[in-house]
């Protein structure tokens, strides 16, 4: 036949030069022609005896490679290493057409490809010649190229010590290794359907599109013409598979699998790719972390800058549209493209911005409801009789809140304290602390429902995590013992129960230890306040004297966010150190270490806040027989108009603090990095040095993502919705100032991503991981607090049981202003001046207010006066607060608790739609598979019926 003659023709691979060798691998064409008319005299299909030809010429090929590893000399030496010259042309450019040639040599410009402006660069390795880890490297990257990987590598423009190794994967490569890791690539374009509506849902459907139309064109929504057509999401997707390649919807074998998906299939080789002789002597990890390669990076898909307009010329890459449409500050407004970032950074960073965006929107109505709370506080400020009466107080005197220094004063001084209060301690208080706790639950269980779509649609829903490598620290402990593996059923190294939980327990010490580091600081914190009030109440500024107690507090809380930032950073590196834990694999590591840190930094961050709000002011004693801090200090009270006021101050300051920290140290300090790096290039190579670096040498220049990837991002926004729903009842402003500063950090976030950071590895989630877990516990934990900062925290149960028990409407059953008349009368307790011990007898006698040294002064409690049988004992009122407190709690936690539950129940996790379309995606996806097979069975029928060759029962 013509075939076998051509394999006559060809000659033996001993017998091939070099020369020839280029030739078989380049000059395809010329193989094509001299079997052409041999072809013609046959009737062996044209395309088969073509496929034959190439897996010919990619033995050979392969052949050559292999040889090549073993009798190449050194790779590490100049025989790769181009010297950076990006306007350098290929020796085969005069093969190539000329369109072929324009493109080839943009592709060189950009950085993006290697040399020859063809294979694109999938994954970066830097390193310094100057390193002595020169054999190591040497074995890794032969076995690089033996796993069929292709490489180049180029010395630095700016040092020429630092030396970058390009990776490039063939077809062939990506093809083999998508197989293995799973990944799952359209094949067929889905087929969408409706329901079927009902008439009267069709009227109501109408009007509301009918309605919509007065309104602004969905101002939120990105333009759909600015993004690109992502085709996987509108495409059934499977495991690729190399033998079923023609179900896959494949237009060009360049672009099918997208630039992410390239840096970690290369990154996954990498990972198995050994480096020195040893079971235990593999992967990339190992080498980063002994030096021999300074860095490893997937490239940035160009610039985010241009001088053309988006709108009219569109996006020159993902990355520039990413900026244009997402990192912003114009497009503040709009949804985020959560698509492009999936599918530029991956699923897992996808996750978080959607977990963030999730979260930001469910604030949108917490925020609304807490601004309305505080406007009727506003509203109802002029009829509230409580602040009335003590604005009214002038007769009224109180005793002093500190040893000597402090005065007697008037309770209508602390008017405008009383007024603030009432802002956020009023009548909607306790309603909103219910709904904050219905929120977090129906936040949860929505966001469920949103990652299920989200899982569905970015195809997560069946996707399972591979079997992890064990950390290389486990190895180099354990190495020593061994057993088999249930799963893979390899030896690897074994960890004894016996370490295991005795590392367990000094690694809870350490924590341990560091919260008691956060309680002493508390106590210094505490210990401050004590003293401060006295001096602040001695200061010669009036301004100061007069509020003493606000300036204490004020200054006690600056500094307290600056204990708590110190101990976040030094402890934190701490933590890190004293980590004697060893898990098994990294993400056993990760949710150990995420646990351990957020609960130190949550205790860091509201150990403070929690004394103001159940321990301020709550064992003080009385006058005559104060409570002491080491017999010396009396401890502080609460102020006149309450303790609640403390507590506002102590939240806005330190979460508005936070916040602005936090935001800086994300942007501000890459950013000075950055410009630092560049003002030195700047300063070396001049203002056009920057702008003809290739691509690597950008992304080398700027920041490495946090090595512990997202931790920090979920951290921040944890410790927010903390802060935002634990302490909600004192302060209803919080979820409003949570949703500015969140609007804020997505862009901040997408910014830093895009801009400011190095591209992270696509890497693949289902879900959030541990933090979800965390935010649950931070919803029960809210209801319990709320409870308690309503009824201890707050006046409402003293209130409600002087409307209902003692009050002008007592045995009514009625709780209006009007029935509040006398409250604060009520609420003050009568002391003797005379009865003051020596060491807090003020030094004033308070005839400023009389003209004589006064008798009696009052102080907030529920006691009898010095002259009943018992004097200063409590009364019959303070037991029926008490017990009303405390039935409070009870009611309040069991029935939150019950609706949590019940709103829990009645949500399910899969909405109906989704569930729907899931059942009729699998029934699509196994009629599509049945069809093509059996396309293909009766295509191959066919042919052996076209060749004289049948069999008895076939099938079909």
């Amino acid at each position: 036949s013509g075939f076998s003659t051509a394999l006559s023709q060809t000659p033996s691979i001993s017998s091939i030069s070099s020369e020839g060798r280029e030739d078989l691998q380049v000059n395809q064409l010329e193989t094509q022609i001299w079997i052409k008319p041999d072809i013609q005299k046959t009737d062996v299909d044209f395309s088969e005896i073509l496929n034959a030809i190439q897996e010919i010429a990619k033995d050979v090929n392969i052949f050559f490679d292999e040889l090549e590893g073993v009798n190449s000399p050194s790779k590490d030496d100049d025989s790769l290493l181009h010297h950076g010259n990006l306007t350098s042309t290929s020796d085969d450019a005069s093969r190539l057409e000329v369109v072929g040639e324009e493109v080839s040599d943009k592709n060189k410009i950009n950085g993006l490809y290697f040399r020859d402006g063809k294979c694109r660069i999938d994954y970066i390795l830097v390193y310094r010649k100057s390193n002595p880890q020169t054999e190591k490297r040497e074995v890794f990257e032969r076995n690089i190229r033996a796993e069929g990987l292709q490489m180049e590598k180029e010395s630095s423009l700016a040092n020429s010590d630092i030396i970058f190794v390009k990776l490039h994967a063939p077809w062939e490569v990506l093809g083999k290794y998508a197989e293995l890791m799973n990944v799952r690539m359209p094949f067929r374009r889905k087929i969408y359907y409706l329901h079927r509506r009902y008439k009267f849902m069709n009227r109501i459907e109408k009007q509301i599109s009918r309605f919509r139309g007065w309104l602004p064109r969905k101002p939120m929504k990105l333009d759909k013409e600015t993004l690109p057509d992502l085709e996987e999401n509108d495409c059934y997707t499977a495991p690729f598979s190399q033998q079923r390649i023609h179900h896959f919807i494949i237009h060009n074998k360049d672009t099918f699998f997208n630039n992410a998906t390239r840096s970690r299939i290369v990154h996954h080789i990498l990972q198995r790719v050994k480096y020195e002789e040893g079971k235990n002597k593999i992967g990339l990890n190992r080498l980063l972390s002994n030096g021999s390669y300074e860095a490893a990076f997937p490239l940035h898909e160009g610039s985010y800058r241009s001088k053309n307009s988006i709108k009219t010329h569109g996006a020159e890459n993902h990355r520039h549209l990413l900026y244009e449409c997402w990192a912003s500050w114009g497009v503040w407004y709009k949804y985020q493209p959560l698509d492009l970032v999936r599918r530029y950074f991956g699923e897992k960073i996808g996750l978080y911005f959607a977990w963030l965006g999730w979260y930001t929107g469910m604030l949108f109505p917490a925020a609304f409801i807490g601004l309305f709370v505080f406007l009727y506080g506003v509203t109802t400020l002029n009829h509230c009789q409580v602040s009335k009466e003590v604005c009214q107080a002038t007769d009224i005197i109180m005793c002093p809140i500190c040893d000597k220094y402090c005065p007697f004063m008037r309770l209508s001084d602390s008017c405008i304290y009383a007024k603030v209060t009432h802002l956020f301690d009023n009548g909607a208080t306790v309603f909103f602390a219910v709904f904050m706790a219905v929120w977090a639950t129906v936040f949860l269980e929505f966001w469920k429902r949103r990652r299920a779509v989200i899982a569905y649609d970015w195809d997560l829903i069946d996707w399972e995590e591979e079997e992890e490598e064990i950390r290389p620290q486990f190895e180099a402990k354990y190495s020593k013992k061994e057993r088999m593996n249930p799963i893979s059923g390899k030896p690897e190294p074994y960890q004894a129960f016996a370490d295991k939980c005795s590392r367990l327990i000094v690694s809870a010490s350490g924590i341990f230890f560091m919260i008691c580091v956060v309680i002493a600081a508390v106590f210094g914190i505490v210990i401050y306040r004590v003293v401060t009030v006295s001096t602040f109440a001695a200061f010669k500024w009036a301004l100061i004297r007069n509020n003493s107690q606000v300036a204490t507090t004020g200054t006690a809380v600056c500094i307290n966010f600056c204990i708590i930032m110190l101990l976040n950073v030094v402890t934190s590196e701490t933590l890190i150190i004293s980590f004697t834990e060893q898990p098994r694999t990294e993400s056993e590591w990760e949710n150990s270490f995420t646990l351990k840190m957020f609960l130190f930094q949550f205790v860091n961050l509201n150990s403070s806040t929690f004394y103001i709000a159940f321990f301020l002011g709550r064992f003080t004693g009385h006058p005559g027989a104060y409570l002491r801090l080491i017999n010396r200090w009396r401890l502080e009270e609460c102020h006149p108009s309450g303790c609640l006021i403390d507590l506002c101050m102590q939240m806005g300051i330190i979460m508005v603090l936070k916040q602005t920290w936090n935001n800086f140290m994300e942007l501000g300090y890459p950013l000075i990095q950055n410009w630092w790096t560049r003002r030195k290039l700047r300063q070396e190579y001049g203002t056009q040095g920057k702008t003809s670096f290739p691509q690597w040498e950008k992304d080398y220049n700027l920041q490495p993502m946090n090595a512990y990837g997202l931790f920090d991002e979920y951290l921040e926004m944890i410790l927010q919705f903390g802060f935002t729903t634990i302490f909600v009842a004192a302060f209803p402003l919080a979820p409003l100032l949570a949703l500015l500063n969140n609007i804020i950090e997505i862009r901040l976030d997408a910014y830093k991503f895009v801009t400011q950071w190095r591209r992270p590895l696509a890497s693949r989630a289902k879900d959030i991981g541990i933090w979800y877990g965390i935010l649950e516990g931070i919803g029960i934990l809210s209801v319990i607090t709320n409870a308690f900062v309503i009824a201890v925290t707050s006046d409402f149960i003293p209130r409600l049981v002087y409307a209902y028990k003692y009050g002008p409407c007592a045995g009514q059953g009625e709780a209006g202003q009007k029935c509040m008349v006398g409250y604060v009368n009520a609420s003050l307790s009568v002391f003797l001046v005379s009865d003051f011990e020596n060491r807090s007898e003020p030094t004033s006698n308070g005839s400023e207010f009389s003209g004589s040294p006064l008798k009696y002064c009052r102080y907030r409690d529920y006691r009898d006066p010095p002259h009943s049988p018992v004097p200063y004992g409590y009364t019959l009122q303070f037991w029926h607060v008490l017990a009303a407190r405390l039935a409070f709690i009870i009611v309040f936690e069991h029935l939150v608790f019950c609706i949590k539950h019940l709103i829990s129940y009645l949500i399910p996790d899969l909405p109906k739609d989704l569930r729907d379309r899931m059942r009729r995606e699998k029934y699509l996806i196994q009629e599509m598979m049945y069809e093509a097979e059996l396309e293909r069975l009766q295509k191959e029928r066919k042919e052996r019926k076209k060749n004289g060759k049948s069999y008895h029962n076939e099938w079909p």
